[in-house]
C-alpha cells in the first residue's frame, strides 16, 4: 500500500445498450435502487438529498444518503456521499464527502460508462485507505450489476 492513498477511483465498462437506456438505469431512482441494492425514497434532482435503506445482504442496517450535484441528460450524473460509512456507531455527518460521477459516451458496441469517485484525501486519515479499498472493489461490482440490469431489462421499467 503506498503511503498516500490515491484521491480518485476510475472504472469503465462498455454496456451493450443505447445511451438513453443506460441513462434511465442511472437516473431513475427506482431503477438505480434495483441494481445498486438500495431502496431510495423519491427521485434524483439537482441540489437535493435522496436517501433510503441499503438492501445489499449483510448491510441492511445502513441508509444510503446522496446529495445530487449535476444532472446533464445522457451525459453526466453526479452526487456526493459519505463513502464506506458502514459503522453504525460512527456519526459521519461532519466528515467530508466524496463525489461520484457517472459519464456516458457512445461506443461502437453501445455506451461507455465511466464511474469516477474523487475526494478520498479529504477524508480523515484513518478512513482514507479503508474507504478507497472498499469502494474500488465496490465499483467493480456495481458496474457488473448495471451491466446485468440493462441486459435483463433492455427497455425501461414501467
Amino acid at each position: 500500500m503506498p503511503d498516500t492513498i490515491p484521491d480518485r477511483i476510475e472504472k469503465k465498462i462498455v454496456l451493450r445498450a443505447p445511451r438513453s437506456r443506460v441513462w434511465q438505469a442511472l437516473t431513475d431512482a427506482r431503477e438505480f435502487s434495483e441494481w445498486f441494492r438500495v431502496k431510495l425514497q423519491g427521485q434524483f434532482a439537482e441540489g437535493k438529498m435522496i436517501s433510503g435503506p441499503v438492501t445489499y445482504p449483510g448491510y441492511e442496517y445502513l441508509t444510503m444518503t446522496a446529495w445530487v450535484e449535476r444532472i446533464e441528460p445522457e451525459r453526466l450524473f453526479s452526487f456526493r456521499w459519505h463513502p464506506a460509512a458502514i459503522d453504525p456507531k460512527v456519526d459521519y455527518s461532519k466528515e467530508a464527502t466524496t463525489t461520484v460521477e457517472f459519464r456516458l459516451e457512445d461506443a461502437p458496441e453501445g455506451t461507455l460508462l465511466t464511474v469516477t469517485e474523487s475526494g478520498f484525501q479529504s477524508l480523515p486519515a484513518a478512513r482514507q485507505g479503508p474507504a478507497y479499498e472498499s469502494n474500488s472493489g465496490g465499483w467493480e461490482e456495481q458496474l457488473r450489476n448495471i451491466e446485468r440490469h440493462v441486459a435483463q431489462h433492455p427497455s425501461p421499467r414501467g
